[in-house]
């Protein structure tokens, strides 16, 4: 007898231990497990209650929207060196993708811009062309029109210049209508 009641406790007392261990939340995005209707608790990525212990960090799948978004330098970062190599054989993921697009920038010469940013906005079709021109969506604030001009032309004619780009059939039918946001930072030191 002495025994049952030895172990229906034991049994209570991890029970209970067991509850009031904290339960752990990944932060790093898409990290959570998958939940079921059998599980004792509601899903991670859309349930936080006030009465858990310790801080609420709710799970957001990254990345928000539909835009594949980019930022190319035109000198680039000693850590980011990689990034701007060329890839040796068809584009089969959006790494080479940004790769590719990375190498194809070539900053205007003359008349340039010290801090100079641009962003534009476009699309590829599944052959590697552009589905119309690139929509310049950010320019620099207080830049002359001139200026602009001189960006949005150097943009056009890099992005023309690496066309129609080589994508493998899954990454072209993956891509195809999909936004594409750049943002182009001229970060030459000009006239130092």
């Amino acid at each position: 007898m002495w025994r049952g009641i030895l172990v229906f406790t034991l049994l209570a007392f991890s029970t209970v231990a067991a509850a009031a261990q904290r339960r752990q939340i990944n932060p790093i995005p898409f990290a959570h497990e998958p939940c079921s209707v059998l599980d004792f608790r509601p899903c991670t990525p859309s349930y936080c209650s006030p009465l858990e212990p310790g801080p609420c960090i709710p799970e957001i799948d990254y990345p928000y929207g539909e835009n594949l978004q980019l930022t190319i330098e035109s000198v680039p970062a000693e850590a980011d060196r990689a990034k701007y190599q060329k890839p040796d054989h068809d584009l089969d993921t959006i790494g080479d993708l940004f790769a590719e697009l990375r190498t194809c920038w070539s900053p205007p010469s003359d008349k340039a811009r010290a801090g100079m940013q641009m962003a534009v906005r476009f699309s590829f079709n599944k052959a590697g062309g552009l589905i119309g021109p690139p929509r310049l969506t950010f320019a620099t604030a207080g830049v002359p029109a001139d200026i602009r001009t001189i960006y949005l032309d150097a943009i056009n004619s890099s992005l023309n210049a690496c066309l129609p780009l080589k994508f493998t059939t899954g990454l072209g039918g993956a891509l195809a209508g999909r936004p594409i946001a750049i943002r182009y930072v001229d970060n030459r030191e000009l006239g130092r």
